[in-house]
């Protein structure tokens, strides 16, 4: 049988940014927390199986027992703007400016420059909706502004554009230095950088 540290702490590394010595930190503090602390940890793990789901209209992770999120489902959102975000951590940056009052879709992910592939990307489901919002008039590009978010905006432009020429596609100006990640961005450069979309 597996050592449980090492375990736990192999499972930590997976996430996204955590190397060996975070990992490590973080099975130390869970190994020092009382019990109830750690029973909270695994519940709270748990219920994610079971109370959180996509939403069907941006697909980003929500809980709640309707299909469709609070922001979706937000009769006074402008439904005439479209952002397009890679992930759930950019789009909550984007609601946290409090700049923006439209619509999102997460995408799930930029391509990968390595290999230029849209595996995983929900691309074909984005188009797919298209026609379904008819007040749609703009489609924001909200990538990071980095080599792997301007190849993605690249694409979907591309791609939005052979379907939908009528449609005007945007992208964040560049309040966002290269190089950035949206998730990180304060609210004054996310204003800034929608003010100054192209």
């Amino acid at each position: 049988m597996p050592d449980p540290i090492e375990r736990l702490t192999a499972l930590f590394e997976k996430f996204p940014g955590i190397g060996p010595r975070q990992a490590q930190r973080f099975v130390q503090f869970l190994l020092r927390s009382s019990p109830s602390v750690r029973r909270d940890f695994i519940d709270s793990v748990r219920a994610l199986g079971g109370a959180v789901h996509q939403c069907s209209e941006c697909m980003r992770f929500f809980s709640g027992d309707t299909p469709i999120c609070g922001i979706c489902g937000n009769p006074s959102r402008n439904h005439a703007y479209l952002a397009v975000v890679a992930s759930d951590a950019d789009l909550f940056a984007l609601e946290r400016s409090g700049t923006y009052s439209g619509m999102y879709y997460v995408l799930g992910g930029t391509i990968s420059l390595a290999g230029e592939k849209t595996n995983g990307l929900r691309l074909k489901q984005l188009l797919d909706s298209v026609p379904e919002r008819s007040e749609l008039r703009e489609v924001i590009l909200a990538f990071p502004a980095n080599p792997e978010g301007d190849a993605t905006a690249v694409r979907v432009r591309e791609e939005i554009s052979k379907g939908y020429p009528d449609l005007r596609v945007t992208a964040l100006g560049r309040g966002l230095s290269t190089g950035s990640e949206l998730e990180y961005a304060d609210p004054e450069t996310l204003r800034s950088a929608l003010d100054n979309r192209k």
